[in-house]
């Protein structure tokens, strides 16, 4: 099976996505299932993961809703108040949603480069194992270091390092990512998404090799069978189609065994996730 482990779907708010900036108006408009459904069906890819990218409770709802109605949906990472104390009392109804595989909060844009070491953050994070969910780390490369020791504080959690941690490819930066890359890596419950490449270079300039050259030390330091293929559409088409992202990895991954191609195509999400 062919899995994009990473998309996202929303009816587009100015105010619930105030996020998009107004270099962003591609993406200011609705995306919903049938619109991922004719990329999916040119690519070849069997199914996807859906996963927030408002932190509210309505859009988890709405994505899980999704999810029920659309048989190519196999799992949905949604969002919920993990500094909450009562965040356990939040998530138990849903974890009897077996489409629901894990959730995340978005800490790439939090203002203290440590806040993922927080105190409530993390007791509220530390529930997650109990409902079997999986939790992706959503962070820029300045966050790398911090997130692996919030790994270590949760060493029965799993965890998917989203979009290879956000390397500063429009710098042509590799350090201190690629060796905090490995760093992660030696945390055996850590998996990585190969998505979100194209738009952390220049939206209009970005070259397929560059891409590539950082597209090899994640490999490297996670091998296939920890690394997943996601397409981080729509947010992706600031700087690159789907079909064309689709070709660029499974180009990369071409001179790997037909094993190793599986894992990062579909076998490790259906794996991590229990898709």
């Amino acid at each position: 099976m062919k899995v994009d482990s990473h998309h996202h779907f929303w009816n587009y708010d100015p105010v619930e996505y105030s996020w998009m900036n107004e270099d962003m108006g591609v993406l200011k408009r609705d995306f919903g299932p049938s619109d991922l459904r004719e990329e999916i069906e040119a690519a070849g890819i069997d199914g996807v993961v859906s996963v927030q990218a408002s932190q509210t409770l309505a859009e988890t709802d709405a994505l899980l809703e999704h999810a029920k109605t659309e048989e190519f949906i196999l799992g949905v990472v949604g969002w919920f108040p993990f500094a909450e104390a009562n965040v356990a009392e939040i998530i138990e109804p849903y974890a009897n949603n077996a489409l629901l595989k894990g959730a995340r909060h978005v800490v790439q844009d939090e203002p203290d480069d440590r806040f993922i070491l927080g105190e409530a953050f993390n007791r509220g994070i530390s529930c997650l194992k109990e409902f079997g969910l999986v939790y992706d780390i959503l962070i820029y490369e300045r966050q790398l270091a911090p997130s692996i020791e919030f790994v270590d504080k949760h060493p029965d959690l799993v965890f998917v390092l989203d979009h290879v941690a956000k390397p500063r490819i429009g710098d042509n930066a590799m350090e201190p990512w690629a060796a905090l890359m490995k760093q992660m890596a030696e945390r055996p419950n850590v998996s990585c998404k190969l998505s979100g490449m194209a738009t952390e270079g220049n939206w209009e300039n970005w070259t397929e090799e560059q891409l590539v050259s950082y597209m090899e030390v994640a490999l490297d330091a996670f091998g296939p069978n920890r690394m997943m293929f996601g397409s981080d559409w729509p947010v992706a088409l600031l700087a690159i189609d789907y079909q064309r992202w689709v070709g660029i990895v499974q180009e990369f991954i071409s001179t790997l065994s037909a094993d190793e191609q599986a894992a990062i195509e579909g076998g490790t999400a259906c794996r991590v996730y229990g898709l």
